[in-house]
């Protein structure tokens, strides 16, 4: 959506959906297995650190 069709919006909740389930993912598996949990925090930074690019671009875009 991003990259392709250039709908910074979509993209952005799109995103912000992931986040939202990573999270909770994460939250989940702590309960399972605590190493589990912590090899996913990297990938949560980074998808945070993309929504953030995104969210910049939409914003100067519009």
């Amino acid at each position: 959506m991003f990259f392709a069709a250039r709908q910074y919006g979509l993209a952005l909740l799109d995103i912000v959906l992931l986040l939202a389930a990573l999270s909770m993912t994460i939250v989940r598996f702590r309960r399972l297995s605590l190493p589990a949990a912590l090899l996913l925090v990297p990938y949560l930074l980074w998808v945070a650190f993309a929504s953030a690019l995104n969210a910049s671009i939409w914003q100067l875009n519009t």
